[in-house]
């Protein structure tokens, strides 16, 4: 993997965050040298969703109010319907993934969690894929929606589900190389 010494990521996720896409960026970009916090409206612990049940909780290193896009290099959104669905409810989670995009940092979202790019008003005129289920979500919030493995566009990178997670990470890493990205007002 290619070498991210010296770069930050941010993984903003609660409770019920897909497992394997929260644990399989989190493992390899930490794999490829970066530093790699997990924040969260909640303290202590989150607990992820796995096939049909409750999966493993994780260790939030930030409180959501602890974490600002200036100390970071990229924010990754983890899918899972629970927690985009209850991180789009929250108005800070907003506003740092709002951010994030204003900086021209990496804002990668897989699975349900493109539905924060819609409720963050990033997704609009926007090159993006997602879980099948929310298609039509992203259609009628503005965006271009293709059926890929992962899309980019301009350092805002989506893929569909778990299994296009080697293409996501691998994005991610090839994007955070890149750096900051200039973007045309959606």
């Amino acid at each position: 993997m290619s070498d991210l010494a010296g770069k930050k990521i941010l993984i903003l996720a609660t409770h019920g965050f897909e497992q394997s896409e929260l644990d399989v960026p989190h493992a390899a970009l930490q794999k490829a040298g970066a530093t790699v916090d997990i924040a969260s409206p909640e303290t202590g612990e989150i607990k992820g969703w796995e096939g049909k049940d409750w999966g493993r909780p994780v260790k939030v290193d930030r409180a959501l109010d602890q974490v600002q896009a200036r100390d970071y290099d990229a924010i990754v959104l983890p899918g899972g319907q629970m927690n985009p669905d209850t991180l789009r409810g929250n108005d800070e989670a907003l506003a740092l993934i709002k951010d994030f995009f204003d900086q021209g940092k990496v804002v990668a979202a897989v699975c349900h969690g493109p539905w924060l790019l819609i409720d963050s008003g990033i997704a609009k005129g926007r090159k993006v894929t997602s879980y099948k289920t929310i298609r039509q979500d992203m259609v009628n919030a503005g965006a271009q929606w293709e059926d890929s493995e992962v899309v980019t566009d301009k350092g805002v990178i989506t893929s569909r589900q778990p299994g296009d997670l080697p293409a996501f990470v691998a994005k991610i890493i090839e994007e955070v190389r890149e750096g900051r990205h200039e973007r045309r007002a959606a």
